[in-house]
């Protein structure tokens, strides 16, 4: 089947102690694109202005992205600056243009209207809600988010919870949302408010998923030097939608496989900045790290 993704679209400056790269290509719906296109077609929606550079246009092309749903339009492109301490944990926002992001209203194109796998990548719930509202009966919804809609939308989010069937966010989100320190709890809160599956993603320490069938923690790929790791969470799950949407069977049983593929391919992306080393990786390449990661969680 294939995957639809729906979020941002994006220019980013990065700067790192070591270099300094202004405006690759990123957003969430960038990263979680190209990481999905090594396994299923991919239908992309999201908007851009008419500065987007045309290399980016055929970047999504080499990956076989459909980009029909993708706007573009007068104006300039959302564009984002950001600069990462030595640790490469912690960053700050130098710099937030929306442009033309500031008016974005997602519109399906008939042929997306029936895709089967859904991910909401982190736009305002709102939005996410527009999608939905066009889509029909799709197998299996994700939505991902960030602190900022749990700051100023949560009421829009909470009802958005109610349509999902998975959520994604990061342990600090988890906590803010559920008001828990603790995970385990903070994932059990989270089920009553509607997901089935919550994946809690904790950067170099992997992620955890809480569903049906209890609980799993996939583990990152450990990497003897991060670049850059912009993008690794989006990357995570396009991977992990991507992967599932050409498994056989329920979601439940392949959920956690898939969780491992969307790992390996954010790996991959933290090895460059923005999207300059996913967009070379070949399919060989990700299997052979999932079997390394077998390898090193087998007990």
């Amino acid at each position: 089947m294939s995957v639809l993704i729906v979020g941002s679209t994006a220019l980013d400056s990065i700067k790192t102690h070591k270099a300094e790269n202004p405006r690759l290509l990123g957003g969430s719906a960038s990263h979680a694109a190209v990481a999905a296109s090594f396994f299923a077609p991919v239908k992309l929606v999201g908007i851009v202005g008419q500065d987007f550079p045309n290399r980016y246009i055929q970047l999504y092309k080499k990956h076989n992205i459909d980009i029909e749903g993708l706007q573009i339009v007068p104006g300039k492109t959302f564009h984002w600056s950001g600069e990462y301490e030595v640790n490469m944990n912690n960053r700050r926002t130098l710099a937030t243009e929306l442009g033309v992001f500031e008016s974005f209203t997602p519109v399906l194109p008939a042929s997306y209207l029936k895709t089967g796998f859904v991910l909401l990548a982190n736009i305002a719930p709102g939005l996410q809600h527009h999608v939905l509202d066009q889509m029909t009966r799709p197998k299996f919804v994700v939505a991902d988010t960030m602190d900022l809609w749990l700051n100023i939308a949560m009421p829009d989010l909470l009802k958005l919870l109610r349509r999902v069937d998975g959520f994604v966010l990061n342990e600090s989100e988890a906590r803010q949302l559920t008001q828990e320190d603790n995970l385990v709890r903070a994932a059990k809160k989270i089920h009553k408010l509607g997901p089935k599956y919550v994946i809690v993603k904790k950067g170099e320490h992997g992620a955890i998923l809480s569903g049906p069938s209890g609980m799993f923690i996939s583990p990152a790929y450990p990497l003897e030097k991060v670049v850059d790791p912009t993008g690794a969470g989006d990357s995570f799950v396009g991977g992990m939608m991507g992967h599932l949407s050409t498994t056989r069977g329920s979601i439940e049983s392949n959920l956690r496989r898939a969780m491992i593929y969307g790992s390996v391919v954010a790996s991959f992306c933290c090895e460059g900045f923005g999207l300059t080393s996913t967009h070379r990786v070949t399919r060989a390449a990700i299997d052979e790290r999932v079997k390394t990661l077998e390898a090193l969680t087998k007990f």
